[in-house]
């Protein structure tokens, strides 16, 4: 279910804020496991617009955050070649924490306790709005794309799988 409560400041919201980008905010009831297809439902949004933040790492667990449409997966493989690494593969959740400073399935790329370098797939770029998540489990933000450019330097590109 959707809800209207106020969420309080994470480090993502306090970034977006310093940086004056506007945001609306979306809380629902968070699901183990639900993901980007389970808020998009609850909060009535397109899933592609949903976009799923997810850390990975190289071949040589140097970690890396990808920017995905919530019903499309990453082709590591594809992710790999075109920026020029031998391999590409999810980090284990306790890693992604360690790397991200935020509890999976509350990823946000605004705010990591790294810095990392983020890769967004470029059909992202073509939304009038997305919704990412905002630091918390059941918490989304909507936002322009171009944010992401503009505040993490995000290289745009193409390793977008359709999710089954």
């Amino acid at each position: 279910m959707a809800r209207k409560d106020k969420v309080s400041e994470t480090p993502a919201t306090a970034l977006l804020r310093r940086h004056g980008v506007t945001f609306d905010e979306h809380v629902y009831d968070y699901i183990e496991h639900g993901g980007a297809q389970h808020s998009a439902a609850v909060l009535g949004l397109d899933p592609f617009a949903v976009v799923k933040t997810l850390i990975m790492q190289d071949q040589d667990a140097r970690p890396l955050v990808v920017l995905m449409h919530g019903n499309r997966k990453v082709s590591t493989k594809n992710l790999a070649r075109q920026i020029g690494l031998k391999s590409v593969e999810p980090c284990a959740p306790e890693v992604a924490q360690r790397h991200s400073g935020y509890l999976v399935g509350g990823t946000s790329p605004f705010g990591t306790r790294k810095v990392m370098p983020v890769y967004i797939e470029q059909t992202i770029l073509a939304l009038p709005r997305m919704a990412i998540n905002g630091g918390r489990r059941g918490y989304l933000l909507s936002l322009e794309p171009r944010v992401c450019m503009q505040l993490l330097a995000a290289t745009p590109v193409q390793c977008a799988l359709a999710d089954d």
